[in-house]
């Protein structure tokens, strides 16, 4: 049972951080409140804005990459450059000379600073993109046959039934509009949103980390598709296990029920004359609601619940619309996994994973009181005395530790301010030590003629049981020790003892003996 001391200091505890989330400070005057919903997205954006490399010179990128050091990575350029004459060659739509127009506005975009730090992390989307669009001008001839019978039997023999096919017997309206919200809606949407609020509220490695890792999983998965073809659950509705050929056109599927709900016909035309009407396996649906998922759930944990729900729903979705059959939906999900941990960097694990961007809290320092995109609040104590952050300009890892560091410190001087309350509160009602009764540590047991008294042995006894500052081992020495440490030793009299710079140690004299120096 706690000791009515330690009850005491527990409550003078609660009471002080009470004190630091809603009282004002009296040197400081009051503390800001905290800024709503709608006032942090706007201080965001400013801060986002002002980080932007605003320079339109090509100069600029041109020295940049003459004082490049170039490493092995740098070679997935040069892939990336192969890949995108493939598939400019390739393509038939819009024709020869006014197709070069996309390499040139490419090129134009990526030589222009202000433009340059958007597309070049995007390369591999873009590189994704040529390829989903060009695929549809692959000659027949060239393409391997569409498997039509496997992607059933494997789900028959590695679930016990065609699952898809069990979720496409019941429809209703409402259920349609469920599975078309993260299927039509989401799928489409999702990726800029979160890039957004990566670009807002995360620092720059974090947008670079979701570029790469984003835009390599679909390319994989487009060339997958193409590798392997197979025919999805609607092929089968419609024309059962007749082999498929490349003429076929495209459908929509369960969409059809929306485009007729809300008296449309965009996804029938979408899906009639898309580029992959074979590329069932795997699910890029599912393989980009989970990048999405686990993006959210590493950088903005306390969203994981919802993230996930969603990608629950999605998962659904693609079934019972016709889509994809239960195993495109499990091999999209793991592809994304891979690709998620492949890419992320160390320095985005850990407490890195949540700093906000440099400018952000320094332009808003009070912006992620209110805000549910951080990793709990705590005290800038930078900007509660008006002092330059350290932080700004270091790399990732280090402002990370630099954090983690402030966070220690702050915690620290909280257990003194505490203790020192308690002190100044027990002193003032007499209840606590007096400086006459102050228990010396066990180092100054050598000075005491004859050691302590069996009081004092009492008393310290009961301080290290309690945990009573002044005790052996507790905290209450620690600033003392570190201090006496800067004391030069020829500024110390040999009265008080050893001194951790003079390298020696006097021993108080016995009555009637002269002092004995070690």
């Amino acid at each position: 049972m706690a000791s009515a001391e330690e009850k005491n200091i527990m409550h003078r505890r609660r009471v002080t951080d009470s004190k630091l989330s809603s009282v004002t400070d009296s040197r400081l005057g009051p503390m800001p409140r905290p800024l709503g919903l709608f006032s942090t997205l706007t201080h965001a954006f400013v801060a986002a804005v002002a980080r932007l490399d605003k320079r339109t010179s090509p100069l600029v990128n041109l020295a940049r990459l003459q004082n490049h050091l170039f490493q092995p990575y740098d070679v997935l350029y040069l892939a990336h450059l192969f890949l995108a004459s493939f598939w400019l060659a390739l393509m038939e739509f819009p024709p020869y000379p006014y197709k070069l127009i996309i390499p040139l506005l490419y090129t134009i975009f990526l030589i222009v600073p202000v433009t340059s730090q958007f597309f070049l992390p995007a390369v591999p989307i873009a590189t994704y993109l040529l390829a989903f669009y060009s695929s549809r001008f692959i000659s027949p001839a060239y393409r391997p046959p569409v498997s039509v019978s496997l992607l059933p039997t494997l789900e028959t023999v590695l679930y016990g039934a065609n699952i898809s096919d069990i979720l496409t017997r019941f429809t209703h309206p409402v259920l349609d509009i469920i599975a078309w919200i993260p299927y039509g809606v989401g799928h489409f949407t999702l990726p800029f949103i979160v890039a957004l609020f990566l670009w807002l509220f995360r620092s720059k490695p974090v947008l670079h980390f979701w570029g790469s890792a984003f835009g390599y999983l679909n390319l994989v998965g487009v060339l997958t598709q193409l590798i392997f073809p197979c025919s999805p659950p609607w092929y089968e509705l419609l024309y059962g296990l007749t082999p498929a050929n490349y003429g076929m056109p495209g459908s929509p599927g369960g969409l059809a029920r929306i485009d007729a709900l809300f008296h449309s016909s965009g996804y029938t035309t979408a899906f009639s004359n898309s580029p992959l009407v074979f590329g069932a396996f795997p699910s890029l649906h599912a393989a980009c609601g989970t990048m999405e998922a686990l993006f959210i759930s590493h950088f903005f944990p306390q969203y994981s619940t919802f993230v996930w729900s969603y990608v629950a729903v999605l998962y659904w979705s693609t079934m019972y619309l016709t889509h994809h059959y239960l195993i495109d939906v499990v091999c999209g999900a793991c592809l994304a996994t891979v690709f998620f941990y492949f890419f992320l960097p160390d320095e985005l694990k850990g407490p890195a994973a949540f700093l906000p961007p440099h400018n952000f809290t320094l332009l808003a320092p009070n912006a992620y009181n209110s805000l549910p995109l951080h990793m709990g609040k705590s005290r800038n104590k930078y900007a509660l005395y008006d002092l330059d952050d350290p932080r700004v300009g270091m790399s990732h890892g280090a402002a990370a530790a630099a954090s983690a560091a402030a966070a220690a410190s702050a915690s620290d001087e909280d257990y003194y301010e505490d203790e020192y309350e308690h002190d100044s509160a027990s002193s003032s009602t007499g209840g606590g030590h007096r400086l006459d009764d102050a228990v010396p540590p066990h180092s100054a047991a050598p000075l005491l003629a004859g050691g302590a008294s069996p009081p004092q042995k009492a008393k310290r006894a009961g301080s290290r049981k309690h945990g009573v500052r002044g005790g052996a081992g507790g905290k209450g020495h620690r600033h003392t020790a570190s201090i006496a440490s800067l004391i030069r030793g020829e500024d110390r009299s040999e009265e008080d003892g050893w001194s951790p710079v003079a390298d020696r140690f006097v021993l108080a004299p016995a009555p009637g003996a002269a002092a004995k120096v070690i």
